[in-house]
């Protein structure tokens, strides 16, 4: 679980200052997930989780989210936030998908914070809206430093990531492992345990 959570370690460094902030977090797998832990590590006030899946928001919860938004049961749940020029300050975008992209920018407010981790290919990007409401877009790909500090986290019991962990198989069994681990119907995080 370090590699994971390190990238969302990365992800709030390159979001800046995050003390006080309304965080906005659309897609709700692994990274999302660890992203709220991470927002909320750093001082967020308000953490927004938005997915397709209601399995997902449940982890959101479960990790801490105050409120979760369920969009396959209401496409426009984030119209709500657009008004008045926008309410959040950070958004972590882990989804990879331009819906959930320029649904997010509409409910950032001015000079709002988009981070962008998902990975769906090229999306188109509402100009506009960057623009007049002044927004950083920030990519998020890489950590290097962040590893040894999600490491020493997870130790000293500051970031609990085992609402993640849904398996635990042992070495004997790694292939059985990696079956569940690559469906996300039955499985958020899988780990093989060696010992």
């Amino acid at each position: 679980m370090a590699e994971p959570l390190s990238v969302t370690l990365h992800a709030t460094r390159r979001a800046g200052e995050m003390l006080g902030k309304r965080v906005l977090v659309t897609g709700c797998g692994p990274i999302g997930t660890l992203s709220i832990l991470a927002a909320r590590r750093a001082g967020a006030a308000e953490i927004v989780a938005a997915d397709l899946s209601a399995r997902a928001l449940g982890f959101a919860r479960a990790v801490g989210a105050d409120r979760t938004i369920d969009l396959s049961e209401d496409r426009d749940g984030l119209a709500g936030f657009s008004a008045n020029k926008g309410y959040f300050d950070v958004l972590y975008e882990c989804s990879g998908a331009q819906p959930a992209l320029v649904a997010g920018i509409q409910a950032l407010a001015p000079r709002g914070v988009v981070v962008q981790l998902g990975l769906g290919g090229e999306m188109s990007l509402p100009m506009m809206a960057i623009t007049a409401k002044e927004l950083d877009l920030r990519g998020s790909f890489r950590f290097h430093e962040e590893f040894a500090v999600a490491v020493r986290l997870m130790q000293g019991g500051l970031i609990d990531v085992k609402p993640l962990i849904t398996h635990t198989l042992p070495l004997s069994q790694a292939i059985e492992a990696f079956g569940i681990a690559s469906d996300k119907g039955q499985s958020m995080k899988t780990q093989i345990a060696f010992g």
